[in-house]
Order: structure tokens, then sequence, then C-alpha cells
């Protein structure tokens, strides 16, 4: 996250927002799985779906601007040249559902509660505040010690809000389905543990006509009922017991999208375009371990993938091949480097490869088989020089005599066909691979540990990437149990350059750190990057509707209403 904060509301317009959308109506969709808390902020339990709609926080983001903030608890706020402070003038309408006033106590006690007991992102950063002082009753200042950077200020004003009434004395760090006493647009008014919850817009709520919630909040209910799995929740969909979909698998957007309502106009589907960066969906190497510790095998495995036939005959065309670790994105490395890279790489020359100051990585084509020989001979050549040579078919190391074989971990049934295309390729090469599924809980306690040779698995970037790129691709990181370095990537250029990100005092600056680290993550063939879609694919009842311009960061279904009734 990056960014300049905003000190007042100043006119903030917001184009993917329409003001005049009529009010009312319910929104129905679909949870998966189950939920047995309430507490969207601490750690233990399931969160509910929706509960985004009944915190406000200090400031709130908008979803057309990479990282800007506006008030909405906070009036105003001060901050010195080198944000090392922040400073939160409360807003006298300010209330929580019952009337009573939100206060400076509040923000205290609500800071103290997630510094100690709140989710980890938040504790990490909570705790870099060295003093808090209450200067009157709507006026609170928070001061950072040692390890803040410039996005520190920006992470601490989204702080969520609680009531210190409500809270006071009841345990944080254990699963509610108490509704507390909250202060955002949207009530909860029914709870029916693990199969449904319903929210109620708050007629009355204090900040409807802030410039910051222009246009949104329109349904008068939004539901959430709750089906075992996807699949069932599609059929319920399909029936018209749900208003709204977000598809997220590609090949049933192409196939499964010709049901009766559909056809019949009841139902409208959607590919929504955005510039948010897409998942990074890859087959993560760990290279923690042998032969993946040497890049030239990274590099040849990476010529095996036929990513052409999987997205045909898996994904009827529907996926683009990824080709940065932030796919769909201006932060994507792009040609050769621009002068502001080339001065951030020049001190790693000696010590990175001679193609990240080239063009940005792009995969091989493989469009035929003829490009397909000779993606492998090259594969086959770069296994030879790192010692891996053929023997009796099979492809063995030449030094111990062994085989080259691995396993690839995946957490989905649905990734096995992707694994399965993959470890046919790699047996024209002598190479032999297993894919093993698990379950969820089985999965992450393998990767918390990087107990694994291969996975399908993947990362979540943002257009304001900040202090979490540390978590993902650091030395440290790779160091400690239940971090995002999967693959165990420890370079001095990484480390540098995503330290540079959260500490950018521009967002020029902030773009040229991401795409020259992204030259040295994607040149060192820590992943085989596999797909993604650009678009958002949701299917709706015809009767809802949505602003022309979609914002920058996709669909936002808080500014999306109904039609009236005829």
């Amino acid at each position: 996250m990056h960014g300049q904060p905003h000190y007042t509301a100043g006119d903030l317009h917001l184009d993917y927002a329409n003001p005049q959308a009529p009010k009312g109506g319910t929104l129905k969709q679909a949870g998966i799985g189950t939920f047995d808390n309430l507490n969207p902020f601490a750690i233990k339990g399931k969160a509910a779906e929706g509960l985004n709609l009944v915190y406000d926080r200090l400031m709130q983001r908008v979803w057309d601007e990479p990282f800007s903030l506006y008030p909405l608890i906070a009036e105003k706020i001060d901050v010195p040249e080198d944000r090392s402070s922040i400073t939160f003038f409360l807003d006298k309408r300010a209330i929580f559902h019952d009337g009573s006033p939100i206060t400076a106590e509040d923000v205290r006690f609500s800071y103290e509660t997630l510094r100690d007991q709140g989710r980890p992102n938040m504790r990490r950063i909570y705790r870099l505040v060295d003093d808090v002082k209450i200067i009157d009753p709507l006026t609170i200042r928070f001061h950072f010690g040692e390890g803040y950077d410039r996005e520190t200020v920006m992470i601490l004003a989204m702080m969520p809000v609680l009531a210190k009434s409500w809270w006071k004395g009841k345990p944080f760090d254990s699963t509610t389905l108490d509704p507390p006493l909250l202060n955002g647009p949207y009530r909860i008014t029914e709870v029916d543990p693990g199969r449904r919850i319903v929210y109620e817009r708050v007629p009355d709520y204090w900040a409807k006509d802030l410039p910051v919630n222009k246009g949104h909040f329109n349904f008068d209910r939004i539901i959430y009922d709750y089906y075992r799995d996807d699949t069932v929740a599609f059929e319920s969909f399909k029936s018209g017991d749900l208003d709204l979909r977000r598809e997220m698998n590609a090949g049933k957007w192409a196939t499964a999208y010709n049901f009766p309502a559909l056809q019949k106009g009841e139902v409208k589907a959607e590919a929504l375009s955005h510039g948010r960066p897409e998942r990074v969906r890859a087959l993560i190497f760990n290279t923690r371990r042998a032969p993946f510790d040497d890049r030239l095998v990274r590099e040849a495995l990476n010529l095996v993938l036929d990513f052409d036939w999987i997205n045909k005959n898996l994904f009827h065309g529907q996926y683009q091949r990824i080709t940065s670790f932030f796919p769909n994105a201006i932060l994507a490395a792009q040609g050769t480097p621009s002068e502001e890279e080339q001065k951030l790489l020049a001190p790693f020359k000696d010590t990175l490869p001679a193609e990240v100051f080239g063009t940005a990585w792009h995969p091989v084509p493989g469009t035929d088989e003829k490009d397909r020989r000779a993606s492998l001979r090259k594969a086959d050549a770069l296994l030879k020089k790192a010692g891996w040579v053929i023997q009796d078919g099979k492809r063995v190391n030449l030094k111990t005599g062994a085989l080259f074989q691995f396993e690839i971990l995946l957490d989905s049934p649905e990734d096995e066909k992707v694994a399965l295309s993959f470890i046919r390729s790699l047996e024209r090469l002598g190479i032999k691979a297993s894919a093993r599924p698990l379950d969820t809980a089985a999965f992450r306690g393998r990767i918390k540990d990087y107990d694994f040779d291969m996975m399908l698995y993947h990362w979540m970037n943002s257009l304001s990437p900040g202090s979490e790129q540390m978590l993902y691709w650091s030395c440290e990181a790779a160091k400690l149990p239940s971090r995002w370095n999967y693959p165990g990537m420890c370079e001095p250029a990484i480390d540098s350059l995503a330290q540079g990100i959260a500490n950018a005092g521009t967002y020029d600056d902030l773009i040229a750190h991401t795409r020259a680290l992204d030259r040295v993550m994607t040149w060192n063939y820590y992943t085989i990057p596999l797909y993604y879609a650009g678009k958002d694919y949701i299917a709706s009842h015809a009767s809802i509707r949505h602003p022309d311009i979609m914002p920058l960061y996709g669909a936002a279904i808080e500014t999306w209403w109904t039609n009236p009734a005829p």
C-alpha cells in the first residue's frame, strides 16, 4: 500500500458510483462452507461474509485510486513531513448504532485491542506506535518509533473503530455470534450460525452524506446464504434463489452459463474489465531443496509447461499467461528497464542474471508442436548443463545417479488437471513427478513449514504494494515459518527493492521499484507462472444495475442497485 494522505474531504468525484441510484430491494449472495464468528479482526474462527458493511474506519479508501484516503470517522488529520506521527480529529457527528458518540477513547481502545489481539498484519504495524496521546475527547495522536515507513500512517488511518463500551471485559481473541455494537452503513439483524447472515441498511447512518459514501450502500437488505460447496451454490443461483454470483472459474464461465434463466433474459452475465493486479497463480519451486536450488533447472522446467494446450483444453481459451508478479497492472515490468530502474538495479549487477537488465521476462512461444519440440530441446540442454542426464529413458543426476523426481502439492482437486498436464510434459524429458491434493488443513500445515517440493498456489498484490512485500520475498521471511516467501528466495537485490517499495516517496518511484523487483524475481525463475483473466465474471438478476464506469479495482458491488419493482 502506498500513497499520499488526504487531509480534508475536498471535492471527491466518484465516477464509478451513481448518486441517483434508487435505494431499496434485497441482494442475496452465497457464502461457501460455514462461519462461526462476527468479529473479522480476530484470529480464531471463520468470519461471516459481509462484515465490512458494519464497521467504519478512521479513513476510507476509494476504488478508483491506488491508495488515497478520505475522511470518515476522522474528519481531518495532521501528519508531519517525515510521517513520524498522525493526529486524528474525529467528526463530532460520528456515532455508533445506539446513538452514542465515537470518541478518542474508542479509538485508543481499538488500537490497543487490535495491537495485542488482532490479526497478525495489524499487530505488526500497530506495534510501531511508541506513544498515544488523547488531546481531547475528539482528538488523538499516535507517534511512531523505530521501524516505521511512509505507509505506516496510511495503514493506521484504516483502523476500524470498536465500541469500548461493548467490548470492554469481553474476550476479543475468541469467536462470538453476538452482534457487537457497530457503526457502519449496515447492521446485523439475523444470524443463523453457519447458514445465514442478514444485514439491513441503517436509514439514519451518520456518514451517508459524506463525499466518500456518495452513491454507495443502495440495497436495503444484503443476505448471505451458506452452501456446503460452490457447485451447490451455482445450482441455487441458476434456480433463482440468489441474485448475484462472482464466477472464479473461467472454464465454467465459458461452458456453464447457458441455463434457461439466462437464455430468457432473467439473468445477465458480464465480463467486466479492471486494472488491479490479478492473483499470481503459479507452480512454485521450493529452492530450499535440490534440485530446485539450481536456476538452470528452474529455467528448464519453465520451458516444459504447455500453457497453450492447458488454456485451450481446460479453460476454453479464457485465460492469459502470467508474465509478472503484478499481472494486469501498471506495476508489471515492461520492455527494457527505465533509467530509474537501472539506477535501482545497478548496485547488484554482478550478482544478478544478465537478462534482468534486458527485456522483461516473457515465456517462449508454444503454439504448435514445432515450438514445443524446440522448447523441450532447450530444456534438455539446460538440464544436462546442470548435471541431469538421460539414462535408460530416465533423467538422473550424473554424479549421484539419483532419479529426477518430485511431488506437486495441491490444495484443490480442480488444480489436478493442470498438474497432470505438466506431469505428462515432464515425462517427455524423463522426469517423474506426482500430484498430491490435500485438504485445506493438511495443505496449510505443509506450507507453513515449507514442507514441499513444488506446489500450485498463489499470491495477491494490490495497486499499492508496501511493507507486505518484505513478508512475501525477503530473506528473513524465507527463514521464518508461516510467512509467504514460499520459494525461499533470498537475494540482496530483492530485499533492497522490496524495502524501497514501502519507503517510496512518489507513485512513480514506487512503480520503478516494483518493476525492478519484478525483473529480478521473474528472471530468477522462482515459479512457473500460470494464468489470469483480467476480468471480473459476474452474473446477476436482470433487475440489478451498476454504473457504466468500472473503477480501477474492479466491480464495487456496494455501488450497485436494483431497479424498483414495476
